[in-house]
């Protein structure tokens, strides 16, 4: 248990803006789901046992009728996300035929073979979005410098970065989460995945200072058949389905969270919060792919 104090606050300035549940959702199943739980908004994807590709756009017509904000991801295949002229011409494409139906935003990535991000994509996508919302997925996570990245990506108008602090488990992130709030602060917003769980929003909340989060607020596995699986129907990944309590108790503990912290005065703030002592200080950054 870590005790904050004068000299060692949490960082606040993000918390101004009010706080967001993003839940990410790859079927209309899941999308019930975040609106039964009163989700503040959705990433809308498909194949979430693959880390989440582009989805239908008849997904993606289903979420923006719900009303719910809906950010869709622009993710042409699995795997890296070094793209062809081709790869980036189709992301174009479904970044155009989400804004013409009504989405919120688009979260987009692309990166060189050096690790560095592909600014040059990244502008194109940036500029066909138009006047939705931009942002960059976890590819954040490999870049060599997240400092540079950040002043690339706030240069060319992307509203947030989805981030897990540059490690594998965002547990072992808070730290760089915490110095990228910091460095970004009212320029662009930080928001954890990757592992946000009811145990952490309150360290990411009211120690790395966030105001949104992203979770696919996931519990009960779904078994495939074998003969779907052997017909080559089904991944072999188990798949996993949105937990309506799940999502009520993570908006809850949010809002509970969030609003501590803005109520905490940085000067006179010393709340006790469970942040791990290996991720205070000064933490090593990432360096090359994880």
């Amino acid at each position: 248990m870590l005790k904050l104090e004068q000299g060692n606050t949490p960082l606040l300035s993000q918390n101004r803006v009010p706080p967001c549940l993003e839940v990410c959702i790859d079927d209309v199943g899941g999308l019930a789901g975040a609106l039964a739980g009163k989700a503040d908004r959705v990433e809308v994807c498909s194949a979430l046992e693959l880390g989440g590709l582009t989805p239908s756009i008849g997904l993606v017509e289903h979420a923006v009728v719900s009303g719910i904000p809906a950010m869709i991801l622009i993710r042409p295949r699995a795997g890296g996300f070094i793209y062809s002229a081709d790869d980036v011409s189709a992301m174009l494409k479904d970044i155009a035929n989400s804004r013409e139906r009504g989405a919120k935003g688009v979260v987009v990535g692309a990166a060189k073979e050096d690790g560095q991000l592909d600014m040059e994509a990244l502008k194109r996508m940036r500029e066909a979005a138009g006047d939705l919302e931009v942002c960059l997925h976890r590819v954040f996570d490999l870049v060599p410098d997240p400092f540079e990245a950040m002043e690339q990506l706030i240069g060319v108008g992307f509203a947030r970065i989805l981030t897990s602090g540059q490690r594998t488990k965002l547990s072992d992130g808070l730290g760089i989460l915490k110095k990228l709030t910091a460095y970004g602060k009212n320029r662009i917003s930080i928001m954890p995945g990757g592992g946000v769980q009811l145990e952490n929003i309150q360290a990411l909340v009211q120690y790395a200072g966030v105001h949104e989060i992203h979770s696919s607020c996931s519990l009960v596995q779904i078994e495939e058949s074998s003969v779907l699986r052997q017909f080559g129907f089904a991944s072999p990944i188990k798949r996993k389905t949105i937990s309506v309590q799940k999502v009520i108790a993570m908006r809850e503990a949010l809002y509970t969270h969030h609003k501590v912290a803005l109520d905490a005065n940085i000067p006179s703030t010393n709340l006790l919060i469970d942040a791990p002592d290996h991720s205070i200080g000064d933490v090593p950054l990432h360096k090359g792919t994880a």
